[in-house]
C-alpha cells in the first residue's frame, strides 16, 4: 500500500525579541523572520537606552567626564576609566608613575575577570542552566568587596585619575586580593567541571554561530570575539599601555570560532587575569600614585585646605579645566569585551571640541545578523550571550 506523504505548511513569521526579553541582555531588539522555527532574517536595532554620553563629554572639562565612562559598561567600569584617562594623558602628554600603573594594571585584570564570571553566570542561565550562575556571583561579590575596600565603590568606581589613580592600595587590601588569587583557579575548575565538557552545553554551543577569522576581522571585531575564531590581537600585546609591558601572560585563541570557542577562549582568559593581577602583587613598585604635574593634575587636598593659592588652582582646573595642547588623539585599550577607544579633538580649551568612543559592543552587535540567519531561534540567544555585550556601552 503506497504511504501518502504528509506536508506541514508553515507561514512565514515576523517576531520581536526584546527590547524587554531579559535574553537580550539590556535593551537589544532583533526583529526575526521565521520560517517554522528557523530564523531567515535578523536585524538588531539599538538606541533603547542611548543616553548621549559623547555629547556630554563635550560640555564637561576632562576631569568631570571620567564618571560618564562608569555609566558606559557598568559591569566593568574600571575597564572604561583606565580607557579613557589613558587617552587623555596621552592628549596632555604627561604619564602616570610605575606604580599607578601597575595599580591600574591589576584593577583591569580584576575588573575582566569579574566582567567574564558575570558573562559566564548570565550565558549558561540563557541556555537553562542555574546552578553555575549562582556559583559565579560568589566570586564576583568578592572582587566588588575589594573594590569597595579599595575606592568605597563597587560598580561605578571612577578610581583611576587622570596622571594616576586616586588613592594608594592598602597593604591589607592587597593581602586580601593575594589570598583571592591564590583561590581562584580552583574556582575556575569548578565552573568547568560544571560546564565545560556537559552534553548539554556542547549540544547548544558546539557548531552554533561560526565566524572565520577572515570574517570576523571584516567585521572588525575584537576581544574574545575575534580571538575565539583563532585571530591572535590583543591590544595588551600589540600596544601596550600601563605595565602590561612587564608582565608575562599568554592570549587564548581558539580554532572554529563557534561559540562553544569564545567560551574556552574567556575561560582561559580568566585563569590568565588572575595571573596577571598576582604579578601585579608581587612587583608593585613603591613611589607616587599622582604624577608631579600641578598645570594638569588636581592639587592634593591637605594642600587645598592649607594654602589659599592650591585652593584657587583646584577651583580653576575644576570649573574651566586646563589649558591643554592643541590637536587629536586617538587611544585604545582592551577591555572584556574587545578594544575600546577614545578619539579626541581639542581647541585647547578645558573641554574637548569632540569626543567619540569606538565601542566594541556596538560593532558585536552588527553582527548578529551574520551569527543567527540560518539557525534556529533557541540559537539566537545563545548567539547573543556570546558576544558578550553591554548596551550602555553600545547606546552610548
Amino acid at each position: 500500500m503506497k504511504e501518502k506523504k504528509k506536508t506541514v505548511k508553515t507561514k512565514e513569521l515576523t517576531v520581536s525579541l526584546g527590547p524587554q526579553h531579559p535574553a537580550t541582555h539590556g535593551v537589544l531588539k532583533l526583529v526575526l523572520d521565521l520560517e517554522g522555527e528557523t530564523i531567515i532574517k535578523c536585524t538588531p536595532y539599538v538606541g533603547y537606552l542611548h543616553r548621549g554620553v559623547e555629547k556630554l563629554g563635550e560640555n564637561r572639562t576632562y576631569f568631570s567626564a571620567l564618571p560618564l565612562t562608569d555609566r558606559m559598561d557598568y559591569i566593568a567600569s574600571m575597564n572604561s576609566n583606565v580607557g579613557y584617562v589613558n587617552a587623555v594623558e596621552k592628549l596632555f602628554g604627561i604619564e602616570a608613575p610605575e606604580r599607578a600603573k601597575f595599580i591600574r594594571t591589576m584593577v583591569c585584570e580584576m575588573g575582566r575577570i569579574s566582567s567574564h564570571i558575570i558573562w559566564m553566570g548570565t550565558h549558561v542561565l540563557d541556555i537553562g542552566a542555574t546552578t553555575p550562575f549562582l556559583y559565579a556571583f560568589r566570586q564576583r561579590e568578592r572582587i566588588l568587596d575589594l573594590f569597595e575596600m579599595l575606592c568605597g565603590a563597587r560598580l561605578t568606581v571612577s578610581y583611576p585619575r587622570i596622571g594616576g589613580v586616586r588613592n594608594d592600595v592598602t597593604q591589607e587590601f592587597l593581602d586580601t586580593l593575594y589570598e583571592f588569587v591564590l583561590e581562584f583557579p580552583s574556582k575556575i575548575d569548578d565552573y568547568e567541571t560544571l560546564i565545560t565538557e556537559n552534553r548539554i552545553w556542547r549540544k547548544r554551543t558546539v557548531g552554533i554561530g561560526i565566524i572565520t577569522a577572515q570574517e570576523a576581522i571584516n567585521w572588525g571585531l575584537t576581544g574574545p570575539t575575534l580571538r575565539g575564531s583563532g585571530v591572535n590581537y590583543d591590544v595588551r600585546k600589540f600596544a601596550p599601555y600601563d605595565a602590561y609591558d612587564k608582565i608575562e601572560f599568554d592570549v587564548p585563541i581558539g580554532e572554529k570560532g563557534d561559540c562553544y570557542d569564545r567560551y574556552l577562549v574567556r575561560i582561559g582568559e580568566m585563569r590568565q587575569s588572575n595571573e596577571i593581577v598576582k604579578q601585579c602583587i608581587e612587583k608593585l613598585p613603591l613611589g607616587p600614585v599622582l604624577a608631579d604635574s600641578p598645570k594638569y593634575i588636581l592639587p592634593d587636598k591637605e594642600m587645598i585646605l592649607k594654602d589659599m593659592e592650591h585652593l584657587i588652582h583646584q577651583f580653576v582646573l575644576i570649573i574651566k579645566g586646563p589649558s591643554v595642547p592643541e590637536g587629536e588623539v586617538y587611544m585604545s585599550t582592551e577591555t572584556p569585551r574587545g578594544e575600546l577607544g577614545f578619539y579626541f579633538v581639542s581647541d585647547g580649551t578645558g573641554t574637548p571640541y569632540r569626543m567619540r568612543v569606538r565601542a566594541p559592543s556596538f560593532i558585536h552587535a552588527s553582527v548578529l545578523p551574520k551569527l543567527c540567519e540560518g539557525h534556529l531561534v533557541a540559537d539566537a540567544i545563545a548567539n547573543i550571550g556570546t558576544i558578550d555585550i553591554i548596551m550602555g556601552e553600545c547606546d552610548r
